[in-house]
């Protein structure tokens, strides 16, 4: 068995995994490196014949979640290739898709992305699916800021390999992560452990649950009549949690556009039939500047509403903001703060300009990652007998200053080697 490491090592996001034996080959994300700041990402994969070539011999790929660092390079995989993700994340990739094609000079490239995304194939969690001649992989499902997120069982060669994709534990759905693994791979152990280390540079001295977020929420909607929410349209804790926090104002309505509201229907019509927190079912309204009963209902009660940054946002904006008393007027940052700071790597100037436009903010966020302390039990829990493979992580980062103990400190593969009859390989 080989295990290829051809992006994640040593970077966040732009996450490409190689699984093969002599029989048969699968990839797990083919993720587009992230942006930084305003200007497009560079990416080597970001063609036809690089992805056709890292394709050669593949029997599937599987993506793990819907976000861009983990499937966005999915457009150039060859038709031959079957590729998998859950049946909510495709859903989203569809509906995103679709409104995509109505920004100037992207309807012929976005309808071929939806051409590709309709053939994807769904797999639904603890359910297994064979690969190729003797490959065998399993979802289970992982709490992470993307909805229908997963990590991977592969069993294949007589070695069980965990791929924990993106995950954490202080979601709403968090805490099923720990007895996930207890039930489900604990028992028969595993060899291999590939798992993130986003948060392990990361200096965060008390991680906020979801539930911490609601309430700080509450609270800001309590002093502010007119609240603006700023945060990712497909992240479903989160806008769950400002959701919830809304139904605690009386009468104010809940305004997002038409995709949003798309977005939060599908949600709605997978996770809303297991958890009513997910149903968005009080008081939501579509935004259009036309709807005078709408606008004359936000004035008089105060409102929430979901932004993104875009032109149609920026006139609801300038027509909004000057008829809203500025001491009643709030916008909540719920995104990744490096954005923001000039400082930072990830820094948005256009982004910060677009925040700096309301007369109040507030930073309501917490990450979609697992803490260090997630991290360490998960190693605890699942200990492997072979390695751990960290991906998804800064460069530099320190996988061993985890508590884990020495014996799996000493397990940790960062570099090119054979253990156990398995060759890593690291790009």
């Amino acid at each position: 068995m080989t295990i290829t490491i051809h992006r994640g090592i040593d970077q966040i996001g732009g996450c490409i995994t190689e699984i093969r034996t002599a029989r048969s080959k699968i990839l797990i994300d083919l993720g587009h490196n992230l942006p930084k700041g305003n200007g497009p990402s560079e990416d080597r994969f970001d063609n036809a014949g690089a992805i056709a070539q890292l394709c050669e011999g593949c029997d599937a790929v599987f993506y793990t979640h819907y976000h861009g660092d983990h499937v966005d390079l999915f457009r150039h995989v060859p038709e031959r290739v079957d590729q998998y993700i859950g049946p909510l994340a495709k859903a989203v990739m569809r509906i995103r898709l679709e409104h995509l094609t109505h920004v100037p000079g992207e309807k012929e490239r976005r309808e071929a992305d939806l051409t590709a995304v309709e053939r994807f194939k769904t797999y639904e969690p603890a359910r297994c699916i064979r690969v190729g001649k003797d490959i065998r992989i399993t979802p289970y499902f992982v709490s992470h800021s993307a909805a229908d997120a997963y990590m991977f069982l592969v069993e294949a060669d007589g070695k069980r390999i965990l791929h924990t994709g993106d995950f954490r534990q202080h979601g709403y759905l968090g805490k099923g992560l720990l007895p996930t693994l207890e039930k489900y791979i604990a028992p028969q152990g595993i060899d291999v452990l590939i798992t993130e280390g986003t948060m392990l540079d990361r200096n965060e001295k008390k991680i906020v649950h979801e539930n911490d977020l609601k309430r700080q929420a509450i609270e800001l909607m309590k002093r502010y009549k007119n609240v603006f929410v700023l945060c990712s349209s497909t992240d479903m804790d989160r806008l769950a949690t400002f959701h919830r926090a809304n139904r605690e104002m009386r009468n104010r309505p809940f305004v997002c556009d038409g995709y949003q509201q798309r977005i939060l229907e599908s949600f709605a019509g997978h996770a809303g039939v297991k958890s009513p927190l997910f149903k968005f079912d009080h008081k939501v309204y579509g935004s259009d500047e036309r709807n005078e009963k709408l606008r004359k209902w936000m004035l008089d009660t105060g409102f929430t509403m979901l932004l993104r940054t875009g032109p149609k946002y920026r006139r609801w904006v300038d027509t909004l903001l000057p008829e809203l008393n500025p001491d009643e007027t709030l916008l909540i940052y719920s995104m990744f703060r490096g954005y923001i700071l000039p400082t930072h790597e990830a820094y948005n100037p256009d982004l910060k300009a677009f925040v700096a436009r309301f007369p109040h903010s507030e930073y309501v966020h917490t990450s979609g990652h697992a803490t260090t302390d997630t991290l360490a039990a998960v190693c605890r829990t699942v200990p492997p007998h072979t390695a751990i493979i960290p991906i998804h992580r800064d460069k530099g980062s320190d996988f061993a200053s985890l508590d884990i103990g020495d014996e799996l400190r000493s397990k940790i593969v960062t570099a090119s080697q054979t253990i156990d009859g398995i060759d890593f390989l690291v790009k």
